[in-house]
C-alpha cells in the first residue's frame, strides 16, 4: 500500500512517499480505507524531532498521522455500530495516518453522521473536540469579551463560532489579512493583527478589558494577551505556535485575580469520544463549520508540513488519500 514514511527527524523532506507492507488487523481491530488524513502543527514538531513532550517521538521508521476518516474495510463489528463500508473517523494514537489504509481498535471508531462529509468530519476530529473542551473549561457566558489567538487556524476558527453561538463579543487575533477576514466572516467583532506594534493598546482601547483569552500562540503574544484580562478573567492556553507556551506564573495569575485553565479539559478517552461526537453532531446540524483551507495529496505530505511551518495555511489542512 502507499504511505509516507519518516526514517529520520528533520525538515519536511524527510517525509518520503512509497510502498510499504499491507497493514493487518489484530483481535478487536479494523482496517480503514483512508480517504482523508488530518495534518496538525504538532505533527510538524514531531517530524522535526522537537515535540512538546519527548514521549511523543515515535520509534523510526514510522508513518506519522493521528486522525483519519474513511470506510471500514475489514474487522469485527463492534457493538453493532461498525461494519464494512461504514464511514468513520478514528484517532490512531499518533502514528499510521499518512497511508492508504490504517488500523484502529474497533472500540475507538466514531461513525460519521449521514449529513456530514467525510472531509469535514476529519477536520473536526481533533480540533472540534479541543475547541468544545476549551469552551467548556472557560465557562463562556453571553456578553463577555473573548480574545482568540490564532483565530484563522483549525481550532481558532471553531472557537470563534462557539463563542459567537454563546453570545460573546469576540476579539480575533491573527497574523495575516486573509485570516483576519475569515474571522470576521465567522462572526468576530474585532480583528487585530498581532504583528503590529501596540496591538494590545488597540484591543484595550476597544474593549476596556477581556474576560477570556484562548491562547494558541504562547510566547510573548500569549503573555501580552494575558495582560489584557481583568479580575475574574480566565486564561486558557492550548497551543505554542510561537515555539513556547506563554510564561505566565501562578504568582502573576493570583496578583491579577485571573484563573489559568490549561489543557483541553477531557480526562479520558470516553470524554474525548463524547466531545468528538458532539462536534460532528453540531456540524451536521449546521451550528459548526470546519474551515478546510487546503488539501494536499498523500504524496505531498512534505509540502503540507512546509506550508504549515511557513504559516501559509488557513483553517484546517488535510491529506486527500482516496476518493
Amino acid at each position: 500500500m502507499r504511505a509516507v514514511v519518516i526514517r529520520e527527524f528533520g525538515p519536511p523532506e524527510v517525509l518520503e512517499p512509497g510502498e510499504v507492507d499491507e497493514v493487518r488487523a489484530g483481535p478487536d481491530e479494523v482496517v480503514i480505507d483512508v480517504e482523508f488524513a488530518n495534518v496538525t502543527f504538532v505533527e510538524t514538531q514531531v517530524r522535526a524531532g522537537r515535540p512538546p513532550h519527548p514521549s511523543m517521538l515515535p520509534a523510526l521508521p514510522a508513518i506519522l498521522g493521528n486522525g483519519v476518516g474513511g470506510t471500514v474495510r475489514a474487522g469485527p463489528v463492534h457493538g453493532g455500530a461498525t461494519g464494512p463500508a461504514q464511514r468513520v473517523v478514528a484517532s490512531l494514537n499518533g502514528t499510521g495516518g499518512y497511508a492508504e489504509r490504517a488500523v484502529s481498535p474497533a472500540s475507538k471508531l466514531i461513525g460519521i453522521p449521514d449529513e456530514l462529509a467525510t472531509r469535514d468530519a476529519v477536520a473536526l476530529l481533533a480540533d472540534g473536540r479541543t475547541a468544545l473542551a476549551l469552551a467548556a473549561r472557560a465557562e463562556l457566558r453571553a456578553g463577555e469579551t473573548v480574545l482568540i489567538e490564532a483565530a484563522g487556524g483549525g481550532v481558532g476558527t471553531l472557537l470563534v463560532q462557539i463563542a459567537r453561538n454563546a453570545g460573546a463579543r469576540i476579539v480575533a487575533l491573527a497574523g495575516h489579512p486573509r485570516k483576519l477576514a475569515l474571522a470576521r466572516d465567522l462572526g468576530a467583532d474585532l480583528t487585530v493583527d498581532y504583528r503590529q506594534d501596540g496591538w494590545e493598546r488597540h484591543v484595550r482601547d476597544a474593549t476596556g478589558q477581556v474576560d477570556v483569552v484562548f491562547d494558541g500562540v504562547g510566547g510573548d503574544i500569549g503573555l501580552a494577551a494575558f495582560g489584557l484580562l481583568g479580575a475574574g478573567g480566565r486564561f486558557c492556553p492550548f497551543g505554542m505556535a510561537s515555539g513556547s507556551f506563554a510564561p505566565v506564573t501562578p504568582e502573576q495569575a493570583r496578583a491579577r485575580q485571573v484563573s489559568v485553565r490549561a489543557g483541553a479539559g477531557a480526562a479520558n478517552p470516553a470524554e474525548l469520544a463524547a466531545l468528538t461526537r458532539t462536534a460532528l453532531a453540531e456540524a451536521a446540524a449546521g451550528r459548526l463549520r470546519p474551515v478546510i483551507g487546503q488539501e494536499f495529496g498523500l504524496d505531498e505530505a512534505a509540502a503540507a508540513h512546509a506550508a504549515i511551518e511557513a504559516r501559509e495555511t488557513i483553517g484546517k489542512t488535510l491529506l486527500t488519500v482516496a476518493g
